[in-house]
């Protein structure tokens, strides 16, 4: 055999590195790619996870998790998953816990079987700045932060991150989310629609809402007849709620330590009557109870199936917090101890009067396609509430209903229930389902996820 010298060798490597990155459409992006996640079962496609400066000064970086499609990720669209709070983790809340392909079993990884890079290609953002791995060397990034603040670094994100994955530059474009991202959304949307007309950087063919904050005063006091409705206040509270508590103004006045007397007490009764063992977010769904995780469900060691685990905000903060998957992620802690679910450090200023968010959707609904969907579980943002608003909208556009009211199917099941309007708008209920329905419904959030992307109506019968 030929002995070479050392640096011929090198060279030789070196050499075949660059042929291989011509080949293979070399990119920043292999750099972020993960070899594989502590615990996680063997798997087809790719993941890639990092972080994307958005401002160079004061060395602000966001941090993403990235999974590309099942199956020819090539024909996929691409899909940006935001999660609310203001302030709750993108990766943390809708990779590990909702819609993403794995979700933490204990010391291991398992798969989810109706994990949305099936249909898509799923990048999840952790927004704004201080929220899980994002970080700023300036502690100043995390005051006063808004809604402007973060769709200008949202918008430069997905500027730079096609930078790292210049492929998807014209792929079809979709932004989904949940919750406070009924804000960050349509906002991030008019930036990009805004951008496109100097350079058609974003092909955005739709967004789709998930029990999203639009507009407090709606939002917010739809809260006592869901309460009501679903026997969890008395009548006498009930009462007192909607003439003594107008609970949007009392949101905005809890932030400034300045809170209504008569609201403060209408919510504690409020409190009291629902029970601190009934969860908000889903009224029919068991608490964790973590100290004794004697409700956390047993899963599957192969994959997530029917059972939901209650405790799984629990095992996915003590999986991220891990160094092993930490490294693996090429994710860092800066400025805090542990990642955390929902932000300790951030200072979100939350807008009171929000019509104008309203008028940003209607921008956004004249060019995209715009579905918004309610798990009928919630009491933190109730369908009622919603559909008020949709119908609104829809009134507003001149638009006439082209679906008339009814029931979807998943399988043999009533999924839901929906209403199109003109063919850009729809509605949709997802039943038995949460405040974040894919974690709760995982199966039917999928079929209306598939519904949406293919812009067709969802299924009439099984």
């Amino acid at each position: 055999m030929l002995l070479l010298p050392w640096r011929t060798v090198a060279l030789g490597f070196i050499v075949l590195e660059v042929w291989f990155c011509v080949q293979v459409e070399c990119s920043l992006a292999l750099f972020d790619r993960i070899t594989q996640l502590p615990g996680q079962p063997k798997v087809g496609f790719q993941q890639y996870s990092g972080y994307v400066t958005v401002d160079e000064k004061k060395q602000r970086a966001l941090f993403y998790y990235f999974a590309e499609a099942e199956v020819d990720p090539a024909s996929k669209p691409l899909v940006l998953w935001l999660n609310g709070g203001p302030g709750c983790s993108s990766l943390g809340v809708g990779a590990f816990s909702e819609n993403g392909p794995f979700r933490p079993s204990g010391e291991v990884l398992v798969k989810n079987e109706y994990s949305w890079n099936r249909e898509a290609n799923m990048l999840y953002l952790e927004a704004p700045i201080g929220v899980g791995f994002s970080y700023s060397t300036d502690a100043s990034s995390y005051e006063a932060v808004d809604d402007k603040i973060t769709a200008r670094d949202n918008l430069v994100f997905m500027q730079n991150w096609f930078l790292k994955f210049p492929q998807y530059r014209n792929r079809s474009l979709f932004i989904t989310g949940e919750s406070y991202a009924g804000h960050y959304i349509p906002q991030l949307a008019e930036l990009m629609l805004q951008f496109n007309r100097k350079d058609k950087l974003f092909n955005l063919k739709g967004i789709a809402l998930g029990n999203p904050v639009l507009e407090f005063a709606i939002d917010f006091n739809s809260r006592a007849e869901f309460f009501w409705s679903h026997g969890l206040i008395s009548d006498s509270t009930y009462k007192m709620f909607t003439t003594s508590c107008n609970y949007s103004r009392y949101v905005s006045e809890y932030y400034r330590d300045a809170v209504s007397p008569i609201c403060s007490r209408v919510m504690r009764q409020v409190s009291t009557e629902t029970s601190r063992f009934v969860d908000k977010y889903d009224v029919t769904l068991d608490v964790c109870i973590s100290s004794m995780l004697s409700q956390s469900k047993v899963l599957t060691p192969q994959q997530v199936g029917e059972t939901i685990d209650v405790c799984v905000e629990d095992e996915t903060a003590n999986y991220l917090n891990r160094q092993d998957v930490q490294k693996a992620l090429h994710a860092r802690l800066v400025g805090v101890r542990k990642w955390a679910v929902c932000s300790n450090v951030l200072d979100y200023e939350l807008l009171e009067n929000t019509e104008h968010v309203i008028v940003i959707w209607l921008i956004v609904v004249l060019i995209t396609y715009v579905l918004k969907c309610s798990g009928d579980q919630d009491s933190v943002i109730p369908l009622t509430g919603s559909r008020t608003l949709v119908n609104r909208l829809a009134k507003e556009l001149g638009l006439k209903t082209t679906v008339t009211y009814r029931v979807w199917f998943e399988g043999q099941q009533v999924g839901g229930w929906t209403q199109v309007y003109g063919n850009i708008l729809s509605f949709a209920t997802i039943r038995g389902a949460s405040h974040e329905a894919p974690f709760s419904q995982p199966e039917r959030s999928l079929v209306l996820f598939k519904a949406f992307l293919e812009g067709r109506p969802l299924p009439e019968a099984f």
